[in-house]
């Protein structure tokens, strides 16, 4: 801790959705190196994790509160969806806005039992953006992924696009962003609701709540990202924060050090999407080549029975970052978390994408040439091929080599915890969003 920063107390506020949880902790774990009061209220499975990095831990009570990572505890189940927009529609009534009074009246009651200097929130939970303006409370908003609001020149979220190139893309993209617009404002009415308990005004567009935040930082790296034409004064990359989950576990390879063969690693979501059947598939795919694959199921998944080949081998976890350094493919659902580690690796990818923010994950991957974009109803012919691709021509390394290289080099992002302190002192005002949805 510098005399120019003295100690903060810090209040973050998550949810369990997965991926977005290991890079709030690694936040956190840095904060309180740094000699911060940090607590986190999030869901109660987190809590275990929480505690372990030095922070507080407050369950939300109000809001919805997982105890466990199963399908069944999961009050998302954006597998059940129809479509993307439809899993956007659950996402926004279950987490983002739906319980937003809920949400605030959690906050508040920690603020009244401790001050805090700041809040850091995650970037979808419009009841605690609610909370803070209420109480006066700095807010900071972290974005463990690509950023969710619109970013100028960006395409939009949800469909994997690529960067408009020519008025008629602009156009069209426009008129998605347009439409993903007004599919969130559905959620004003809640967000409302709750600002006027609390003795706020209504606002006219949900996004607009986002616009208190001093900071809004995403935690990914600007070489991996499509580059925006400018960015609003209050965004800032700070690059991948890759801490990983506790259940990760220890892990002893089941293959001699010098085993000829290559080693393929499937890591599909921490949450249940369904992807038993595309894994089915991935495995099938594995047996016919003369690789070795290790598929790890995640607690999402659970015990779902799965076929085995004999150069298969499938676990319930193993530690990411031990695996990546001995693995030549990735293949994986396309979550940001497995994405960009994989890349700080230098290994490529091949991306099954099942919803949320995957497609768009995965077209930022074959834009870089650092690897392949399949559907998640591929069958294990196409896998088979795809993986012959990423595991024989050389671009896909040479491609995943340079980003490796891009994403670790200094002076590319913005430090998180000088961010965080910065947006923690008194005279730091919020900048505008510029609409942020």
């Amino acid at each position: 801790m510098t005399a120019a920063c003295p100690p903060r107390d810090i209040l973050f506020a998550t949810w369990e959705g997965g991926g977005n949880v290991p890079p709030i902790l690694s936040a956190i774990r840095q904060m309180v190196a740094r000699g911060h009061r940090v607590r986190l209220i999030a869901d109660s499975v987190i809590g275990p994790e929480a505690m372990e990095t030095g922070a507080a831990f407050t369950p939300w009570r109000r809001a919805p509160n997982r105890t466990d990572r199963s399908s069944a505890s999961d009050t998302l189940r954006d597998w059940e969806a129809g479509s993307g927009l439809e899993g956007f529609e659950r996402l926004r009534d279950t987490i983002m806005c739906g319980p937003a009074l809920a949400q605030a009246q959690d906050v508040l009651d920690e603020l009244a039992r401790r001050p805090a200097d700041l809040i850091v929130g995650n970037e979808l939970l419009f009841g605690v953006m609610t909370a803070a303006e209420a109480s006066g409370t700095p807010l900071v908003l972290l974005c463990p992924n690509i950023s969710v609001y619109p970013l100028p020149g960006m395409p939009p979220m949800g469909l994997g696009l690529l960067p408009a190139r020519t008025p008629a893309e602009q156009e069209e993209h426009a008129r998605i962003q347009a439409g993903f617009a007004d599919m969130l404002n559905g959620g004003l009415p809640s967000v409302n609701a709750a600002r006027m308990a609390l003795g706020l005004g209504p606002l006219h567009f949900v996004g607009d709540q986002a616009a208190i935040a001093r900071r809004v930082l995403l935690a990914t790296s600007p070489d991996f990202d499509f580059q925006a034409a400018w960015l609003p004064p209050p965004v800032r990359y700070v690059g991948p924060l890759l801490g990983q989950p506790a259940w990760a576990g220890d892990w002893e390879s089941p293959w001699p050090d010098l085993h000829p063969d290559p080693l393929v690693l499937v890591a599909f979501s921490t949450t249940f999407q369904n992807q038993g059947a595309t894994i089915e598939a991935i495995a099938t795919a594995l047996g016919d080549l003369p690789v070795r694959g290790l598929v790890t199921t995640g607690p999402g998944l659970g015990d779902a029975p799965l076929p085995t080949p004999p150069n298969v081998v499938i676990v319930p976890a193993a530690p990411h970052d031990e695996v990546m350094r001995r693995a030549r493919v990735v293949v994986t659902h396309g979550g940001h978390g497995t994405v960009i580690r994989a890349l700080s690796h230098g290994v490529p990818l091949l991306v099954l994408p099942m919803g949320r923010d995957q497609h768009d994950n995965a077209a930022r991957v074959v834009s870089h040439g650092a690897g392949l974009e399949l559907p998640r109803d591929a069958a294990p012919e196409q896998i088979r091929a795809a993986l012959l691709r990423l595991l024989h021509e050389p671009s896909f390394h040479a491609a995943a080599s340079r980003l490796s290289g891009a994403i670790a080099a200094p002076g590319r992002t913005a430090s998180l915890v000088e961010e965080i302190e910065e947006a923690a002192a008194p005279a730091v005002r919020p900048g505008p969003l510029a609409h942020a949805c």
